[in-house]
């Protein structure tokens, strides 16, 4: 038996928002630690984890572990019919092939629940390692978001490059080029405007801005966004979800045709 009762129902609708452009289907994993979800998106270039600690629910019951595979597009029509204030809560019996969403209005005077249909996902969980970044920027997640934006409209991949000086974003596309320069900036009064850069030694590399911006539909789960890069490995782009989780996800660099070529 599985029964999780999220107060902040807006909070799963903005969950689903950020990762339903990558990901179509995907197993979400209940256990009694909490809810998670892991997927590649269609391609393989990307990868998506959540996670829902289960002391971010008001009420949390998880039998035995659990995995359901729904699709991302169909629970984001279930979700729309929920208002933005209602408690949400999600309800499966072991065995059963159905989720049931039911949904409270806070005076408690309106009561909705939609049955769907769940799938068999075929899915491996992939290990990731813990490990030591060459850098880690924490910036606001409204500006990183800003700046994909503005330089998709010039170019298709961006350079990240982060040095004693500061995090620089660049591209260049056939009408020119654009450099977008970031300085550290610690906000006393005001954390979540505050640019933290955490550098072991410089880096810089290449990732493709489509899957920047669709990372940066995550922004409304968290004032600030870090990034992690090292040369070696996938950067990290992750959002916080207030005191429950996190939403990361990891982009393999690009390589350069030239070195390619050279190599």
């Amino acid at each position: 038996m599985l029964e999780l009762r999220l107060v902040q129902g807006s909070l799963l609708k903005k969950v689903l928002e950020a990762i339903r452009d990558l990901v179509t289907d995907a197993n979400f994993d209940c256990s009694s630690t909490g809810f998670s979800l892991q997927a590649m998106d269609s391609s393989h270039v990307a990868l998506v984890a959540l996670l829902l600690r289960s002391e971010g629910f008001e009420h949390y019951r998880c039998d035995r572990n659990l995995s359901m595979g729904m699709n991302l597009n169909n629970m984001a029509k279930m979700l729309r019919c929920a208002g933005n204030d209602d408690i949400i809560t999600i309800k499966a019996d072991d065995g059963s092939d159905t989720v049931t969403f039911m949904f409270e209005s806070p005076k408690q005077d309106k009561i909705a629940d939609f049955e769907m249909k769940l799938m068999d996902i075929d899915s491996e969980h992939l290990g990731i390692p813990d490990s030591e970044y060459q850098a880690i920027v924490r910036m606001p997640s409204s500006e990183f978001m800003r700046i994909c934006k503005d330089l998709s409209s010039i170019g298709d991949t961006v350079v990240i490059s982060v040095t004693k000086e500061g995090v620089k974003f660049s591209t260049s596309g056939e009408i020119g080029s654009a450099n977008i320069v970031c300085r550290q900036n610690q906000t006393v009064d005001k954390p979540e405007e505050a640019t933290i850069i955490e550098m072991q030694e410089p880096v810089s590399l290449t990732f493709a801005l489509r899957y920047m911006n669709s990372f940066t539909k995550a922004s409304s789960l968290s004032d600030q966004v870090t990034i992690s890069l090292s040369s070696e490995l996938p950067v990290v782009v992750e959002y916080k979800i207030a005191e429950m989780g996190y939403v990361r996800f990891y982009l393999a660099p690009k390589i350069e045709e030239d070195e390619e070529m050279k190599s």
